[in-house]
């Protein structure tokens, strides 16, 4: 199963990134294999922002879209996304914003399995530098804003 975190220090205030985080109909613009992104609802609840969103993700010949449940707790600054539907057995991915002056350590952790056994092979050989590009891609782009 691809499991991988990646930390980051941004030269933004914590609560753009934020935004810039949950944004993700923009996804596309900027994100490798990044192929289409729709945010089916979007709504507040006390503390929460809760998003349901599909990605469309693929390279070459391999293009699927999976589903999420994105849960943004404004006390904790945190984003917590799981699966719903799509070609993973499950997904976890974790967001936690820290400010530090005018900068913003970013916490992303990930950790996911593939249905199709063989693709979780391929995926899990790649996958931290596959991670590091998006992460790349992210801190340009929010740094851009």
């Amino acid at each position: 199963m691809p499991k991988a975190s990646v930390t980051r220090l941004i030269n933004k205030k914590k609560n753009k990134l934020i935004d810039f985080v949950l944004d993700i109909d923009k996804y596309p613009e900027f994100i490798p294999f990044c192929l289409g992104s729709k945010v089916h609802e979007r709504k507040e609840s006390g503390n929460m922002v809760l998003i349901i969103a599909d990605l469309t993700i693929g390279k070459g010949p391999f293009t699927d879209t999976y589903k999420s449940d994105v849960k943004y707790n404004k006390a904790k600054d945190t984003i917590f996304v799981t699966n719903i539907d799509g070609p993973l057995n499950y997904l976890k991915n974790n967001w936690k914003f820290v400010e530090k002056d005018n900068l913003t350590e970013v916490h992303f952790d990930v950790d996911f399995e593939i249905k199709n056994k063989f693709l979780n092979i391929v995926m899990a050989s790649s996958f931290q530098y596959g991670l590091n590009k998006i992460a790349d891609a992210f801190q340009k782009r929010a740094e851009e804003l």
